[in-house]
């Protein structure tokens, strides 16, 4: 993965909470060294207090390409290289098709899927330079299979996986791995303040109130799981293209994915 004689350098974006977060503190556990970026830098200002010599913090709008070179360019200054790159800035809208507004649905492609592109595109000639690098993008059981309400940031994160499993073609021959990992539902502030919700029409309360019935008793999981699999991932020879995190949503994505393919062979026919 890395030279042997020296620690991983990871280049996180998101890290000031949720997910991002839990990916530093898992590097800096395993004696790595991390590039952090947020828009709110101040929020990892304990973390740098505890590992100065470890541990950069940038701000970052990944929505802007132009800053996102900018902050790579730093990034690869500060510790030499880049061994592993994630791509967690994102949140999530929710709303029926119909309610969401173009700012919505820009916005939501803007930082979910372009966001990820633009650090992609800004890694990979120093990834390329190296014969080295693992590029780790964080998607969801959203990429896999959608629900009602759900539409554009599936839209986004089926976006991502379609992206990024053509980037696995393109880059293996460089020595370049990628990864999309795909979390079920995690305690972070995803549903919270990470969370924005179109203006709703009436038409579709319905829908809104069966996903309620559905989704009553789960019970969310520790996002420091998903860190600790990135973690793993990360450290092996061969990882996988796709790593869907979550025992308890580990069924019934298989058994969405096999529906598709029961769909096909009934529609072959026609």
């Amino acid at each position: 993965m890395t030279r042997a004689d020296s620690p991983r350098v990871w280049f996180i974006t998101g890290a000031g909470r949720g997910f991002g977060r839990e990916f530093v503190l898992a590097a800096l556990a395993a004696g790595d060294k991390v590039v952090g970026t947020a828009r709110r830098p101040s929020a990892l200002d304990d973390l740098v207090e505890e590992h100065r010599e470890r541990l950069v913090v940038l701000p970052l709008d990944v929505d802007d390409r132009t800053a996102v070179f900018d902050v790579v360019g730093k990034a690869i200054a500060a510790f030499g290289r880049l061994d592993v790159v994630v791509n967690n800035a994102g949140y999530g809208l929710l709303g029926a098709v119909e309610e969401i507004t173009e700012e919505e649905a820009r916005a939501q492609l803007d930082t979910n899927f372009f966001g990820a592109l633009w650090v992609t595109q800004a890694v990979l000639p120093q990834l390329r330079a190296q014969g080295s690098g693992h590029i780790v993008q964080i998607s969801s059981v959203g990429g896999v299979a959608t629900f009602g309400t759900a539409g554009l940031y599936a839209a986004s994160k089926f976006a991502l996986e379609g992206m990024s499993e053509a980037l696995a073609h393109e880059v293996g021959r460089f020595g370049i791995k990628v990864t999309l990992v795909e979390p079920g539902g995690y305690a972070t502030d995803w549903g919270g303040s990470s969370m924005k919700i179109a203006v709703a029409n009436p038409a579709y309360d319905v829908v809104r109130e069966e996903l309620a019935a559905d989704h009553g008793d789960f019970v969310e999981g520790d996002p420091a799981e998903v860190a600790a699999a990135v973690l793993k991932v990360v450290g092996t020879e061969e990882p996988p293209l796709r790593l869907l995190v979550g025992e308890a949503i580990f069924d019934g994505m298989v058994a969405a994915v096999e529906q598709k393919i029961d769909g096909w062979r009934k529609a072959r026919a026609l």
